[in-house]
Order: structure tokens, then C-alpha cells, then sequence
């Protein structure tokens, strides 16, 4: 029996997309080259060319002194980390926000001793894990007709997303989406470079 078109394009298009998204996922973890990535005029700032974003030299709760990073890093569940860039964004006008995991691993330079972001570009920032903005989705089937399902999602087995989030540890590259939200991690926020 021939498949509807409207059927056919549907199955084309959900076995094509997963390989679409890897695609692009990959591309934007590449670590960042130093030509694509350079200091602002007045220092302050890391400008990823290819991206078109401005990174903090600092993570949250170091300042720049003009040639390093001084202070103590500021640790923050995920709440306070997404109200702080939208703060931000509403006392600046800027869009600030938290990078999207691929952002962060691009940041990671995997071929340096010790692995991690460019020590000149990225001073005196700890390398562990840093909270990312990337959405938890369950990608899991699930039938509402199914016992099982209903009963796995009740009990908890589903993971609760909701109560997870995604960081990238910076010296390694690797990302996780189970991280607990009320865990306290580093921040470094991201916004786009315009200029």
C-alpha cells in the first residue's frame, strides 16, 4: 500500500532532522581558532568573529584589571545564572544570556597543556564545570496508552528534566544534561558582538 505524500514527508523529514541537528552541533563545537577569536579595543571583551559574540574576558565575580582576571569566581544555581543575564540585558539593553553549550566548548582548546581556554584570551578562569543554556529536551517516545510510561514518569524515572540543565566542563569540552539546577557552578555570560 503506497504512503500518503503528507505521510511520506513527515517520515523523511523526522529521520532527517536528528542527523541536521548532530550536524550543526558538531560544526559549533569546533574549537575556536585565534584568529577567530580576538580582545576587544578596550580589552574587556573576547570577540568570536565567526560567531559574532562577546565573551567576558572574566567569569562572574572577577574583574578585569587591564592584563588579568582578579577576585574570586561567583558560583550560582541555575536560577540566579538565568536572572543575572536577564538583569543585565535589562539594565544594559544588551542580550545577554547564558551560551549554549556548543558556544562554551568552542572556548575549550583541547591540544593545549593543561586542555582549556586560551590562558591570554581567558586569564585565571577555573576549570571545571560552567553552566550552559542549552534546553533539556526528553527526545524519549513515550505512548499515554502505554502502562509503563505513565508509571516510569510518575515514579520519576523520566529524569524530570525540568530539574536539570546543561554544563560544559572547561577542560575537557565534555557537556552534561543532568546536572542538578540547584548546583552551584561558574558563570560566564555571553552576548552578540554587533559592531
Amino acid at each position: 500500500m503506497p504512503l500518503s505524500l503528507s505521510l511520506f514527508a513527515r517520515r523523511l523529514w523526522m529521520a532527517l532532522v536528528p542527523g541536521l541537528l548532530l550536524a550543526a552541533s558538531v560544526r559549533a563545537a569546533e574549537p575556536a581558532t585565534s584568529a577567530t577569536m580576538v580582545p576587544s579595543k578596550d580589552g574587556a571583551f573576547v570577540i568570536d568573529l565567526r560567531a559574532r559574540l562577546a565573551w567576558p574576558r572574566c567569569v562572574e565575580g572577577m574583574q578585569w584589571s587591564g592584563t588579568t582576571c582578579t577576585g574570586t569566581p561567583k558560583r550560582m544555581d541555575y536560577a540566579e545564572a538565568t536572572a543575572l543575564a536577564n538583569a543585565r540585558w535589562k539594565a544594559e539593553g544588551v542580550r545577554w544570556r547564558l551560551p549554549r553549550a556548543p558556544e562554551l566548548k568552542r572556548l575549550v582548546d583541547k591540544t593545549a597543556r593543561p586542555p582549556g581556554p586560551n590562558p591570554a584570551l581567558f586569564p585565571a578562569g577555573p576549570y571545571e564545570w560552567y553552566w550552559s543554556g542549552t534546553a533539556n529536551v526528553q527526545v524519549g517516545a513515550g505512548n499515554q496508552y502505554n502502562y509503563g510510561n505513565v508509571m516510569e514518569a510518575r515514579s520519576g524515572g523520566g529524569r524530570a528534566g525540568f530539574l536539570q540543565g546543561w554544563a560544559v566542563n572547561m577542560e575537557t569540552g565534555e557537556s552534561r544534561g543532568d546536572v542538578p539546577r540547584s548546583t552551584r557552578l561558574p558563570v560566564r555570560l555571553v552576548r552578540p558582538h554587533d559592531e
